[in-house]
């Protein structure tokens, strides 16, 4: 079997996923990368992979583009996500087995009509409805949007980004937790807008002023960084929030699997949010904003995580506050969502259900998942 995934650029978040799929059909696998990686994310650490074996970068040469346009037509299967439809015209046309993988379409506004905006949905989506065009929902509100605009009829399926995870024994991960007697919260991001930096802030001061012993680490680098560490300044928070960072992902990986709560507090402009994967499992108990796009999909609240509302009365603070008071529920979804991640939401998972999907649609039968990857949403 031939598999041809094609994407933007290829970056350390898809990478597992790759090599998961080169274990199990070797070189019939290919990852075709349409642009170079932004040098921002190279700033931040990201790797520049182009050379990796299974790697074809179309826009490097003539040579390189005609290949891609090849593996476009002639595989077995296509997966595309943010690249250009050229490389699948044809294979569309000839109604070729053909996955797209999508965050949702619409972050802002679903009910605003924008004729720009149906024009491009209905030439990538509406249009192939019957065809055999699948939808690999990389975000809980992917599916529903597909519903809305009537594509994809019964066929959208979960699915994600499936970052490398260290294998790290569970037991070694709550051995460096709360070594110091504090709890010790992380929040891991962009200081940008859609992050909501400025949540942290006001549940540093709650939490303060109902004098537990916490620290909070705020990771990462952006335009808002230095405002909101003077702020943090001025309100007196200069003990309970450190500003660290940037780091390599490794290093930001080594810094989660010594945090006992992680939170996530973007909103619905977030994709799915790899992050998540990386803090679940480095057994963080996470506490996280619904309108993520891997919130759904990856938490059970109660179980492995806890889900707050932007729009609930206190509901972020409320829920931290459980998780410092309570060791024994907090140690309980640390495990858990270690357990979701090692055993379900991983690459090798990924790939292994993702053939089967494969199979099964090629027999004309349904998912026979019922959670997790490649499981009907």
């Amino acid at each position: 079997m031939t598999i041809t995934f094609f994407s933007n650029f290829l970056l350390h978040h898809q990478t597992p996923f790759c090599e998961a799929m080169i274990r199990r059909i070797g070189d019939g696998f290919r990852f075709v990368a349409t642009e170079p990686v932004p040098n921002e994310r190279l700033e931040m650490g990201y790797s520049n992979l182009e050379s990796a074996p299974y790697a074809v970068n179309s826009y490097k040469d003539d040579a390189s583009y005609q290949e891609a346009m090849r593996l476009g037509y002639e595989s077995d299967v296509v997966i595309i996500g943010s690249a250009p439809d050229v490389f699948i015209e044809k294979r569309l046309a000839e109604n070729k087995l053909t996955f797209r993988y999508s965050e949702r379409f619409f972050k802002k506004f679903r009910w605003r009509f924008d004729p720009r905006a149906w024009r491009m949905r209905y030439k990538k989506d509406i249009r192939y409805r019957k065809k055999n065009l699948h939808m690999l929902c990389s975000s809980a509100y992917t599916a529903p949007d597909c519903r809305f605009i009537f594509s994809y009829p019964n066929k959208t399926y979960k699915w994600g980004y499936f970052p490398e995870l260290e294998e790290v024994p569970y037991e070694s991960l709550r051995e460096q937790k709360s070594q110091d007697g504090r709890i010790n919260i992380i929040w891991v991001s962009r200081f940008i807008k859609l992050k909501h930096p400025e949540e942290i802030i006001r549940l540093a001061k709650q939490l303060k002023k109902d004098r537990l012993d916490f620290n909070i680490e705020m990771l990462g680098i952006g335009a808002l960084r230095d405002e909101y560490e003077s702020i943090a300044a001025e309100e007196g928070l200069d003990k309970q929030i450190s500003f660290t960072g940037p780091f390599a992902p490794a290093q930001v990986l080594k810094n989660m699997q010594k945090a006992d709560i992680f939170l996530f507090t973007s909103d619905k402009n977030e994709g799915w949010g790899a992050v998540l994967n990386e803090a679940m499992s480095s057994a963080c108990a996470v506490v996280a904003c619904r309108e993520i796009g891997s919130v759904p999909f990856l938490i059970n609240h109660g179980e492995n995580g806890l889900i707050y509302d932007k729009k609930g009365n206190n509901s972020l603070y409320n829920n931290v506050k459980v998780l410092i008071r309570d060791d024994k529920f907090r140690e309980r979804l640390q495990k858990n969502a270690y357990d979701t991640i090692k055993n379900v939401w991983n690459a090798e998972a990924a790939a292994e259900r993702l053939l089967h999907l494969i199979d099964c649609i090629q027999r004309g039968e349904d998912s026979p998942y019922t959670d997790g990857p490649c499981s009907r949403c």
